[in-house]
């Protein structure tokens, strides 16, 4: 059973900077990509950046892709998020995720497995 465990969250001023990490267990020797993924009250989930397991690709959303870096150690079997330029508009709780799929288009992949999510609140 995979295990995703996120943490890093927590409270950061406007302009601030802050890197979530996601840690996964019981991923099988084959590694499919991962990604983040982040919901506000009131809106949608929203895909923020994936990246490809093996040779550490990045896809970003353009809402974020300039303010926003995601990648791994495959040595710790983790993601990070790294996010500078923190606005009151990225306050969300967010998610990390990855798929069984080993192809396809990371921002629309189906993504089974979920962490529990990490609150990022930012304050103007």
């Amino acid at each position: 059973q995979v295990l995703l465990v996120e943490s890093g969250g927590g409270l950061v001023q406007a302009g601030g900077s802050l890197t979530l990490s996601c840690a996964a267990s019981g991923r099988t020797s084959v590694h499919p990509p991962m990604a983040w993924f982040r919901q506000a009250p009131g809106k949608a989930r929203e895909f923020l950046a994936g990246i490809w397991w093996n040779d550490g690709r990045p896809v970003y959303a353009g809402s974020v892709k300039d303010r926003f870096t995601i990648y791994r150690d495959k040595a710790k079997n983790t993601m990070y998020l790294q996010m500078s330029s923190l606005k009151p508009e990225d306050t969300a709780i967010y998610f990390c995720a990855t798929t069984s799929q080993t192809w396809g288009t990371l921002a629309v992949m189906s993504y089974e497995f979920w962490g529990q999510g990490t609150q990022v609140t930012v304050s103007s």
